[in-house]
C-alpha cells in the first residue's frame, strides 16, 4: 500500500459556540433575581453600559409642566386656581416684587407704630430672661438631628441602615450564654464548635465522634459540654433528635416522669396514631394518654426557628395572564423583572476621539461589542419568554377557564414545534420562570405534564389533573368508608382514566397523603375525640352542685 500526499477541498457546516451565543443561552435559563445580579455585574464591569432609568418621556406636543414653589402655594384653592389661569405670570418674580415693596415701606416713628398697634412696643416684642436664655441655648444646640444619632442630614456619610436593629441569630444568642457558662478556655472552645454545628432548627448532628477527633478532646468531654449547652435558652436547643428535644423541654417544665418518658421514646407509635399500644407502654388510662399527647403537641419541635434565619424570597412572576375583553386571554411580561440597560454611544464617540493607544482602543471596542450583545440578548430573552408563555396559554386554555381538572397533557416538543424553536430552548425558558394567573401563580414547568391513557380510547388525561382527582376523592371520603388504592383505581377507571395501582400509590405519596390504614386510624381518632368532648362536658355539668 503506497502512501501519498494530496490536497483536498472539503465543505462542511458546524455550530460554533461563540461567547455571545453562550451568554444568550445562559440568560435564557436565569431567574429574574439571577438576571438582575448578572446585569449589575455587567454594569460595574462595562463603562459603556448604563441603566435606563428616569421619568417616562412626555407625550409629543405636551410640554413637561414646570412649577416654582412660593408662599402663594399656601393660599386657598380658589387663589391657586386663579393663579393657575394666569399662565404668563411668574410666581417667583411676583413674590420678589411684593417683598421689595414691603421692605421699601416706611413704618414711621416709634410713636406712630405704638399708635397703630394701640400698645407699647415692649408688650409686642417683650422677652423674659428665661425665654432669652432658652433661645440662646437653642441657637447653640445642634441644627441637625444626626448629631444626636437620629433624623436626616444632607451629609453624604449619612446611612439609614445604621439605625436598623440587627437581627439576633441563634448562634449569637447561644454564644452569649456560652461566655457565662464556662470559664475553662478548652471547654469554651468545644462549646463554640458545637454551636457552629447547630442548624437553623436548633439541632446538632447525631454523631459527635468527628467533633471529638477534630478538637482533640475525649468523647466524655464533648458530651459534658453538650449537656450544658442543652440547658441554654431556648429550651430544647442542641438536641440530637426529636425525642431528645422534647425530653429537654419536658425536664424544663418538670413533667418528665416515667410515663412521659415512655411516650417520648415511642414517637413512631404516636405518628401512627396507635393509641392502644401507647397506653399499654405508658401504663395509663385513656384520659391520661389524651392529656399527655396534648402536652406533647404544645412543645416546640424546632426551637431554633424563633431566631433569625434565612429570609424567604418572595416569588415575583415573569408573566401575567389576564382575561381579555373578547373572551380570550391577554399575556404580558412583567416589566419590573426586565432589566433596562442602554449602550452609551455618546460616551464611546468621545472616547474614540481622545484615545490614542491601541490597547485602549481594543478594550473600548470589546466593551461596545459586549454591551450591544447584552442589550440584544436581553431583548431576545424577553421575546422568547413571551412567545413560549403565549403558546402555553393557548394550549392550556381549559385550565385557565375551568380549573386543574381540565389541564391537558403537554410536552416540550409540542410547544417547540408550534413556535418553531428547539426543545432545549423551551426547556431553558421555562426553568425558574413563573406565571401569575387568575387561578394563582405557577411555574411554567407546571403546565408540562405526562399523559395518562383513557380507558375508553378517547383523549388522554393529564397527570396533574389525575392527581387533583385523586386528592378530591380522598378529601371527600367518609371516616367509616376509607378508600384504598384499589378502590381509587376502580373509580378512576369508571370515569375513563386507565391507571395502575402503583401509579395511584406514587401520586398519593408525592402529595404526602398517608395510606388508607393510616387515614382510617387518624379519622377514627378524630371522630372519637369529637364524640368524647360532649360526654366530658356533660359529666362536668353533672358534678356541679345544684
Amino acid at each position: 500500500m503506497a502512501l501519498t500526499q494530496r490536497l483536498e477541498f472539503r465543505q462542511s457546516q458546524s455550530l460554533v459556540m461563540t461567547p455571545q451565543l453562550m451568554q444568550a443561552i445562559k440568560l435564557l435559563q436565569l431567574s429574574n433575581l439571577d438576571l438582575s445580579a448578572f446585569v449589575e455585574e455587567e454594569l460595574e464591569r462595562n463603562p459603556l453600559l448604563e441603566r435606563a432609568e428616569g421619568p417616562e418621556p412626555a407625550v409629543a406636543g405636551e410640554p413637561v409642566p414646570e412649577r416654582e414653589f412660593s408662599d402663594s402655594d399656601h393660599s386657598s384653592g380658589d387663589d391657586a386656581g386663579t393663579e393657575g389661569s394666569q399662565g404668563g405670570l411668574n410666581s417667583a418674580d411676583g413674590f420678589e416684587a411684593v417683598q421689595e415693596d414691603w421692605l421699601a415701606h416706611d413704618l414711621g416713628t416709634r410713636a406712630e407704630i405704638e399708635q397703630t398697634l394701640d400698645t407699647p412696643l415692649e408688650n409686642v416684642f417683650s422677652e423674659e430672661p428665661a425665654e432669652a436664655a432658652a433661645r440662646t441655648a437653642q441657637d447653640a444646640a445642634p441644627t441637625a438631628y444626626t448629631e444626636w444619632g437620629g433624623g436626616a442630614s444632607n451629609d453624604d456619610s449619612y446611612n439609614l441602615e445604621a439605625f436598623v436593629a440587627d437581627e439576633v441569630t441563634l448562634g449569637s444568642h447561644l454564644a452569649e450564654q456560652l461566655a457565662v457558662a464556662f470559664n475553662d478556655p478548652a471547654r469554651r472552645m468545644v462549646g463554640q464548635y458545637l454551636i457552629d454545628l447547630v442548624d437553623e432548627a436548633g439541632y446538632v448532628p447525631a454523631d459527635l465522634g468527628q467533633a471529638s477527633e477534630r478538637l482533640g478532646a475525649s468523647q466524655q468531654d464533648v458530651e459534658a459540654v453538650l449537656t450544658v449547652l442543652q440547658k441554654f435558652d431556648p429550651p430544647g436547643v442542641c438536641a440530637r433528635n426529636l425525642s431528645e428535644c422534647l425530653a429537654i423541654q419536658l425536664r424544663e417544665l418538670d413533667r418528665y416522669d416515667p410515663a412521659m418518658q415512655a411516650l417520648v421514646e415511642n414517637l413512631d407509635l404516636l405518628a401512627k396514631r396507635d393509641i392502644a399500644a401507647l397506653r399499654k407502654l405508658c401504663g395509663v388510662d385513656d384520659d391520661d394518654i389524651t392529656d399527655m399527647i396534648a402536652e406533647i403537641r404544645r412543645l416546640d419541635p424546632k426551637p431554633g426557628l424563633k431566631f433569625g434565619s434565612t429570609r424567604t424570597q418572595t416569588m415575583v412572576p415573569d408573566v401575567y395572564v389576564r382575561p381579555g375583553p373578547d373572551g380570550g386571554w391577554h399575556v404580558e411580561l412583567n416589566s419590573d423583572t426586565l432589566p433596562r440597560v442602554l449602550v452609551n454611544q455618546t460616551y464611546y464617540t468621545e472616547l474614540s476621539k481622545t484615545v490614542r493607544k491601541d490597547g485602549d482602543k481594543s478594550y473600548f471596542s470589546d466593551c461596545l461589542q459586549n454591551a450591544t450583545w447584552l442589550v440584544r440578548a436581553l431583548d431576545q430573552r424577553a421575546r422568547t419568554i413571551l412567545k413560549v408563555a403565549t403558546e402555553i396559554v393557548r394550549q392550556q386554555d381549559g385550565f385557565f377557564a375551568r380549573g386543574v381538572a381540565h389541564l391537558r397533557p403537554l410536552n416540550l416538543k409540542t410547544v417547540a414545534d408550534a413556535i418553531q424553536m428547539h426543545e432545549s430552548t423551551v426547556s431553558r425558558v421555562t426553568a425558574n420562570k413563573y406565571m401569575a394567573t387568575n387561578r394563582g401563580s405557577f411555574e411554567l414547568k407546571y403546565f408540562f405534564t405526562a399523559s395518562i391513557a383513557s380507558a375508553h380510547g378517547g383523549e388522554a388525561h393529564s397527570a396533574e389533573a389525575v392527581r387533583h382527582q385523586i386528592k378530591q376523592l380522598i378529601d371527600m371520603e367518609e371516616p367509616t368508608a376509607i378508600l384504598s388504592d384499589d378502590t381509587i383505581v376502580e373509580r378512576l377507571r369508571g370515569s375513563g382514566i386507565d391507571i395502575a395501582r402503583r401509579t395511584v400509590a406514587k401520586y398519593r405519596e408525592a402529595m404526602r397523603i398517608p395510606s388508607s390504614v393510616q387515614r382510617r386510624r387518624d379519622k377514627q381518632s378524630m371522630l372519637g375525640n369529637a364524640l368524647s368532648a360532649p360526654a366530658s362536658s356533660d359529666r362536668s355539668r353533672d358534678t356541679q352542685p345544684a
